[in-house]
């Protein structure tokens, strides 16, 4: 009887750019406060990229180099990568390509793109988990990475949205074990397209028979747009939701976790679903203070900071959760 493949993260790896721009730097570009940020976000702070030092490509790479390193796996060992991202560097090629370039990789292997927004990492998670479960791969590279501060609307009128986002990076080194148990037990992925223009960014899109000129006379639909509220509303559903799928499948209950890393969206959906899950807080990782909300690097950024820390540790069993855009939602669970 042929051993049944797992796969499991080797390796984590992070990066911030290092400009900090506090809430009270915001007060000085829009009608804001600290204490409106704080109230309605949890957020403190975040990291804005530095052109000329920091693109979404290079930040990955950054990130991909401590996962590689700590995983003990060289760059050119890596047989697929998976990037997720809505910023990517180019309209195309996609940035999978280009961090492959950036780490020197010269054989050749796959580059995926994934365009699922806040709950990108974990489908690319979930990617990577199947081709190695199936044996087609044993080294695969999953990167979330964003440059959100070039394009947020700076204005008075881009205040509800743009005080959210920051820049950053994180990345993680999926292998293959055969420890029964042990890894990545099941991923868990769901959408509905229904709410796609509650949280957008409309432009550039394709479908104008001169997208350059429209571009040119609707500039305002080159900022996200949020129906904050609506989204707030399905997140404090989806969240709850997608975890216990993933627990219930694998024989456990919500005091079994030992980890929860959500996507940061916002400290008080967060705080909402710890209540409703009856978790501590020793067992609920939270970074939006200082980074903002990240999308598609979000969770990997927290999954590094929290090994890191040394909040996760052997035979713990962790929890990934991310809802966004799309909607799409998701979830994985791991026995570290």
């Amino acid at each position: 009887m042929a051993t049944l493949r797992h796969s499991y993260i080797a390796g984590v790896g992070h990066y911030v750019p290092s400009r900090v721009v506090k809430n009270a730097e915001l007060e000085t570009m829009m009608n804001t406060s600290d204490a409106w940020i704080q109230e309605r976000t949890g957020i403190q702070e975040r990291r804005w990229f530095e052109e000329g030092t920091d693109t979404t490509a290079n930040m990955g790479a950054n990130a991909a180099r401590k996962a590689l390193e700590m995983a003990g796996v060289d760059a050119n060992d890596v047989q697929m990568i998976v990037f997720a991202t809505l910023s990517p560097d180019y309209f195309f090629p996609g940035s999978g390509v280009l961090l492959q370039r950036e780490l020197g990789i010269t054989n050749n292997c796959p580059a995926l793109d994934v365009r699922n927004q806040c709950s990108g990492f974990v489908y690319a998670l979930s990617v990577a988990d199947q081709f190695v479960r199936t044996g087609m791969y044993d080294t695969v590279l999953v990167v979330g990475s964003e440059i959100h501060s070039s394009g947020l609307d700076k204005s008075p009128e881009g205040r509800g949205v743009s005080v959210i986002f920051g820049d950053g990076a994180g990345a993680v080194v999926v292998r293959p074990s055969t420890t029964e148990g042990q890894g990545i037990l099941s991923t868990h992925l769901h959408s509905q397209g229904e709410f796609a223009e509650e949280l957008i960014v409309k432009e550039p899109g394709s479908n104008r028979d001169n997208r350059v000129q429209y571009i040119l006379d609707n500039q305002a639909d080159l900022y996200p747009y949020m129906n904050g509220q609506n989204v707030f509303k399905h997140a404090v559903v989806r969240f709850p939701q997608v975890i216990k799928e993933a627990l219930d499948q694998n024989g456990y209950q919500p005091q079994d976790v030992n980890m929860l890393i959500p996507h940061q969206a916002n400290l008080r959906i967060t705080q909402y679903v710890q209540q409703k899950m009856g978790l501590t807080d020793d067992k609920v990782f939270s970074n939006i203070q200082r980074y903002g909300n990240t999308t598609a690097a979000s969770v990997p950024i927290a999954l590094s900071e929290a090994v890191q820390e040394g909040k996760i540790k052997r035979g713990d069993l962790v929890c990934l959760a991310a809802f966004g855009s799309g909607f799409t939602w998701a979830s994985a669970l791991i026995k570290w």
